[in-house]
């Protein structure tokens, strides 16, 4: 499966670390942003999504909040 994915994250994150599997797993690649350690890319995905919370998935320009591994596939299969 291929797709444009960024996961963004925290360091301390136990949900963040299920995505990631979830997508080592299903063997897809994506960039990982850690939010922690980059405090502008969280201004700008609050910017974006209005959205408090870690994990936030954006797949091909879709979001995914939290761990939903079937809303996941569901949009790596389109």
């Amino acid at each position: 499966m291929k797709s444009d994915i960024t996961l963004y994250t925290t360091t301390t994150c136990a949900v963040c670390a299920m995505v990631r599997d979830l997508l080592s797993h299903l063997n897809v690649e994506h960039k990982e942003v850690n939010v922690d350690l980059n405090p502008i890319a969280m201004i700008i995905l609050i910017g974006k999504t209005r959205q408090l919370t870690v994990p936030q998935i954006n797949i091909s320009g879709k979001w995914v909040f939290g761990f939903d591994p079937e809303r996941i596939v569901e949009l790596l299969n389109k």
